[in-house]
């Protein structure tokens, strides 16, 4: 029996680390254009593992069109100047994002303006490409 629990106990350790890795990947992204989006916050998710911004932007069409961005975790957009009602829905802002590779709307964060003028770091450190 405690043979049968060592090697599960083995198995769960070897396979967690390349669940955290697998998390973690920024393939869906398009890391080496940048796209502005212009609109209006829907929806503000400050969670783990990362923040979300629900933006409603106008599309070609003249239609309201929803995006998806996806920034850091609380915790790493905390250090960088966020607050958990840094933005509210309503507030008009502009998004820089790495936006997906498959054309969805949708991005990884890079900075947000406010109306303001304010300006805030986004999500997490692009990777750097292979040398």
């Amino acid at each position: 029996m405690k043979t049968k629990y060592a090697f599960l106990v083995g198995a769960a350790l070897c396979i967690a680390p390349q669940a955290s890795f697998a998390h973690h990947s920024f393939a869906a992204f398009d890391n080496a254009k940048t796209v502005t989006i212009t609109g209006t916050v829907k929806e503000f998710q400050w969670t783990n593992p990362h923040a979300w911004i629900q933006v409603m932007v106008q599309g070609a069409n003249g239609a309201s069109e929803e995006w998806s961005v996806e920034g850091g975790s609380p915790n790493q957009l905390s250090r960088s100047g966020w607050k958990k009602l840094s933005l509210k829905p309503g507030d008009k802002i502009s998004v820089k994002i790495h936006p997906l590779k498959a054309g969805d709307r949708g991005g990884s964060m890079m900075t947000v303006s406010l109306a303001d003028g304010t300006v805030l770091g986004g999500g997490p450190p692009a990777p750097t490409p292979a040398q």
